[in-house]
């Protein structure tokens, strides 16, 4: 039996992807800035199939129409931003097109980076992708590239992957831990949870300090080269399952 294609008026779905009030997407449609199979749609009380390859078929002012739904951002992202819609000063949100922000489902980010952590985040409007990256069932990989105050003791790989650290103000021990040492004062970390601060309280509990964090890989999707601190595109369908790929 196949499945049955949803469909909506057409200024409901842009107002729920952020595009603006109904009152505003029919003037927009009536000014010619709706564009669908390469006509003007003037009516957006008209309703229509929402199928995936809708954004190749719809423009709206001239550009694409947005990801419907299950939108994917990786970011890099730079020190000094918080993972927060409420808190002051630079928020990750600051980056992605403002009228992202009006999306309902709203987009939050899968799992988060502290203010002072850079690199590999994912924002989305999918919650259920969400809690599957998130579940500790998953048991998804992250790699942090962490740069240290002090040398390395050279105790810190056993004490990690032995099953048994027990962080300050916790009763339960985390699940093993891969440490690869870098350099004296540098190493890859790969955890499967995702506990408040975990990588700088794990270090912490071996006596160190770590002085600057950079995630790198989530399960199996590696944070490109070439995406700039503040940068950020969406992920391809592959891309996405690649995430539970070890």
């Amino acid at each position: 039996m196949s499945k049955k294609i949803p469909t909506s008026r057409v200024d409901k779905l842009l107002g729920s992807m952020g595009y603006g009030s109904r009152a505003e997407m029919a003037r927009l449609g009536k000014a010619g800035g709706i564009v669908l199979d390469g006509a003007d749609l003037t009516d957006v009380s008209k309703r229509i199939p929402v199928t995936p390859d809708l954004p190749g078929r719809m423009e709206i002012d001239g550009e694409p129409l947005d990801p419907v739904a299950g939108l994917v951002v990786l970011l890099n992202k730079p020190l000094g931003m918080t993972c927060s819609h409420k808190e002051d000063g630079a928020l990750v949100y600051d980056v992605l097109p403002d009228r992202w922000r009006r999306r309902d489902p709203a987009i939050s980010t899968i799992g988060r980076l502290d203010k002072q952590t850079s690199g590999l985040l994912l924002l989305t409007d999918d919650g259920d992708l969400l809690h599957r990256v998130i579940s500790p069932k998953r048991h998804v990989a992250k790699v942090y590239r962490a740069t240290l105050a002090r040398p390395l003791n050279g105790t810190e790989g056993a004490l990690f992957a032995s099953g048994e650290l027990v962080l300050e103000g916790e009763d339960k021990p985390l699940a093993p831990a891969v440490l690869e040492v870098v350099s004296p004062t540098e190493a890859l970390l790969t955890v499967t949870e995702g506990r408040y601060h975990q990588v700088r309280r794990m270090f912490a509990a071996a006596g160190n300090h770590v002085e600057a964090l950079h995630r790198e890989r989530l399960g199996g999707l590696v944070l490109p080269d070439e995406l700039a601190p503040g940068e950020w595109r969406l992920l391809s369908e592959d891309e996405i399952a690649s995430i539970f790929v070890s």
